[in-house]
């Protein structure tokens, strides 16, 4: 009865630290200490025992869970988990397609790739004729994915 009891607990811890460590590990370790747990209360107490230890750990999994989405977030440690605030914003591509045509200077050697300035703000460029030095003025002929499309300017 010790370890059944034993195995429901660790199951219920792990399943708990679960918000600690995503990614399934703790959970898979929960799953297999919770169904341990039932094994054993089946072999020690047959049917009846078995059922019962099924329930309780199926209410155990239902509460713990619970708990991590409805009680969790509203605690001081739990604020620090969970995030309340919306994020908002444009995509770069959007924002990229606006500044077709403007020029602008590479603020890094762009080999094909690197950094350009325009009005001040700093974006990742593609030269569409290679080797461009730092300091070369260039103009924006596209956008491609999140960067943008230049050539230098005549």
């Amino acid at each position: 009865m010790t370890m059944i009891a034993a195995l429901f607990v660790i199951g219920a811890v792990f399943l708990g630290m679960e918000i600690l460590l995503p990614g399934g590990i703790l959970g898979v370790f929960a799953g297999i200490a919770l169904i341990g747990g039932v094994v054993l209360a089946f072999l020690d107490f047959g049917l009846a025992g078995g059922a019962v230890a099924l329930i309780v750990a199926l209410i155990l999994v239902v509460l713990v869970l619970y708990l991590e989405i409805n009680i969790l977030p509203k605690t001081a440690a739990g604020k620090r988990f969970f995030l309340n605030a919306a994020i908002s914003g444009a995509s770069s591509t959007a924002r990229e397609n606006d500044l077709t045509g403007k020029s602008g200077v590479t603020s890094t050697t762009l080999g094909p790739s690197g950094y350009i300035l325009i009005d001040g703000k700093r974006y990742e460029a593609y030269s569409r004729v290679g080797l461009l030095e730092k300091d070369v003025p260039v103009k924006v002929v596209g956008a491609d994915n999140f960067r943008l499309i230049v050539t230098p300017e005549n």
